[in-house]
């Protein structure tokens, strides 16, 4: 009895210890939650805001010319407490300018000139486009306004803009002569929000990604006649755009579970599949999403389906795909589409699909987008497959959530990367998934040489600009294996409890790292913070090392030094005289009370020769100490 007192006592004395931790916040952030503008339940608070506009688009491209034209009205509505007596637009494309700062080196034909604003105006008045910063390059131009916009109070904004598409695709671009990814291409409004202000972080190529608030657009885009248009939202013309067979086709496929073809590379060759107008306008629309993508050929192929995402209502989403014939594995995009947003609306995050459809173009950058995303092509099926599941995965982060992923990319590639990995382990099994998941998302971080290899995963993105392999690291796998570990650490119904709880409560809003931290401490009932500081907050690494095994009568203890610091599960595999093993499986909870060392008891079946500590996708830095005995 003594034992187990003793024992008590130390667990509760951890306990309080942990409970009693705090998270570091930056001035601003601790600011916020003083004035009630955050928190500490993790849940949004009556002073909480965000603006919203309304996009009507109207672009043009005929290619193979590579300029785009487009005319804009933003609809602005200003719903903060105070008055703007500037606008903070964006102006993503800008990016591609020789003259703007870049994470990376890129290519001559991945450069083009900064977007062209041929007129402006407020409120139906023509006025002089006059940045407050005029260099070339920028990404981010401050407007002053003619007055206040008052809280409350709407500004519509025109613009008319052209720009010429990079020959060179990445992100966007021309794929080929006459296939064209149109992204980022019209001026924004940047998000505003109570923690940060203004978003006026630079938008680099090849670097961080996008931030936005939740719009609604209407778009517009004009093409040559025989060349088709893909794109976020729904299309509200189809009967206008093609040809009765082909439109029959595509609404067949709305409530079909097999895969039609929309349109064969012969009937796209021929002339058979659009309107024959000399020109034909597709017109979308899309409610609530932080951004659109189009994408464009005259000689991909169209194929369609659809599936039920929500099995209480029967609610089903379009799936698509757009490809080139040498793109074979393509051809079972909408088979792969259909997988995902089946594992991503039943099984993790377990939220129906929130959007009416999902189409993959075949590019070139493996890029998300809202209802988009712009995929290469794949000689191995299961790539192909896999790289498909992770871009549609990012639907809830960041564009469910709304999450800022110039600053907190570890909240939505870490999600979608921890998503991926429960996708692939159900579709082919852990012989396939966990090596591929090591090689890409752990291998890199943890036998890394670089002396950044270390910094925490809240790190601020722009002090790691250029860092990229740190970068990376720390948004993919680090905090992937943080979440997979947070899933150990609570079992399956308290997680799903803490995700869901989390993601119902900031739905279609901005939250911050620590609304979700808190959170998750409300939803599952549990003061998790010694476990977000140790992985999210330390200068730490998984590495464990057996210190000792002593037998006392039918027990044994066994001694796990955390060198690394990271709160990591982990197998013991005991292995015993007659050779036969038996695998004892240690959750993140045995660091609760003790992140340095901790003892785990446990009854042997007989003499024990050896322990070794085996991590799976939680690899060790150092495996030479991990292992006790012969």
């Amino acid at each position: 009895m003594k034992v187990k007192y003793s024992i008590v006592l130390l667990l509760v004395f951890g306990i309080i210890n942990t409970y009693a931790q705090e998270l570091y916040m930056p001035r601003n952030v601790k600011a916020a939650y003083k004035a009630g503008l955050r928190s500490m339940d993790g849940k949004p608070t009556a002073k909480y805001f965000q603006n919203k506009s309304t996009h009507n688009i109207k672009i043009s491209v005929a290619p193979p010319s590579r300029r785009v034209t487009g005319t804009q009205q933003i609809v602005y509505k200003n719903n903060t407490p105070f008055p703007l007596d500037r606008l903070i637009l964006r102006l993503e494309m800008n990016a591609h300018a020789p003259e703007a700062t870049r994470e990376k080196q890129v290519e001559t034909e991945q450069l083009t000139a900064d977007v062209v604003i041929d007129e402006y105006s407020e409120n139906g008045k023509v006025r002089q486009y006059d940045p407050l910063i005029k260099f070339k390059g920028m990404t981010i131009n401050a407007q002053n306004l003619e007055k206040p916009l008052a809280p409350g109070e709407s500004i519509t904004l025109g613009f008319k803009w052209h720009y010429d598409l990079a020959a060179k695709p990445d992100r966007d671009g021309a794929i080929d002569a006459t296939s064209f990814y149109i992204a980022y291409f019209y001026p924004r409004i940047a998000v505003i929000d109570n923690v940060n202000t203004w978003d006026t972080d630079a938008h680099l190529l090849g670097g961080h990604e996008f931030y936005g608030d939740f719009n609604d657009y209407n778009v517009e885009v004009t093409v040559p006649r025989n060349f088709i248009v893909w794109g976020t939202g729904n299309l509200t013309n189809i009967d206008e755009v093609l040809q009765p067979k082909h439109a029959e086709r595509l609404k067949r496929s709305f409530t079909s579970d097999e895969v039609i073809n929309v349109a064969s590379l012969a009937e796209v060759k021929s002339g058979t599949v659009t309107a024959q107008t000399p020109t034909v306008t597709w017109k979308w629309r899309s409610e609530n999403v932080s951004d659109v993508v189009y994408g464009l050929s005259d000689h991909y192929i169209w194929d369609a389906g659809s599936i039920v995402v929500d099995k209480k209502t029967g609610r089903r989403a379009s799936t698509q795909a757009a490809y080139d014939e040498p793109s074979k594995n393509f051809a079972n995009m909408v088979t792969y589409i259909k997988s995902a947003l089946d594992y991503a609306s039943n099984d993790w995050p377990g939220i129906p699909y929130p959007y009416p459809k999902m189409t993959i173009f075949r590019g070139t950058a493996d890029m998300e987008a809202p209802m988009m995303a712009n995929d290469s092509s794949q000689a191995d099926p299961k790539m192909q497959h896999f790289i498909a599941a992770h871009e549609i995965l990012h639907t809830y982060f960041p564009f469910y959530m709304g999450i800022n992923e110039r600053k907190y990319s570890f909240m939505e590639e870490g999600w979608t990367t921890a998503f991926e990995y429960g996708f692939n382990l159900k579709r082919f099994g852990k012989e396939f998934t966990d090596p591929l998941f090591i090689k890409y998302r752990v291998n890199g971080w943890i036998n890394g040489t670089d002396t950044a290899t270390d910094l925490p995963i809240m790190t601020p993105e722009h002090v790691i600009s250029g860092l990229y392999s740190v970068y990376g690291d720390n948004k993919y796998g680090k905090a992937a294996l943080g979440y997979l570990a947070l899933k150990d650490l609570l079992g399956d119904a308290d997680f799903r409890k803490g995700l869901h709880g989390f993601m119902n409560d900031w739905n279609g809003k901005h939250p911050i790292p620590w609304d979700m931290f808190y959170s998750f401490n409300t939803h599952t009932g549990k003061d998790l913070n010694w476990f977000w500081n140790a992985w999210f907050f330390s200068h730490g690494y998984i590495d464990l090392a057996v210190g000792g095994v002593t037998r006392r009568g039918s027990e044994a203890d066994v001694t796990i030094n955390n060198i690394g610091g990271y709160p990591a599960p982990v197998d013991m595999i005991v292995k015993y005289e007659d050779g036969s093993l038996q695998t004892i499986h240690q959750s993140p909870a045995i660091w609760q009370s003790n992140i340095k060392q901790a003892k785990v008891t446990f009854a042997p079946k007989m003499s024990i020769e050896s322990v070794v500590l085996d991590g799976g996708i939680f690899m060790d830095a150092n495996t030479k100490d991990n292992k006790w005995g012969e």
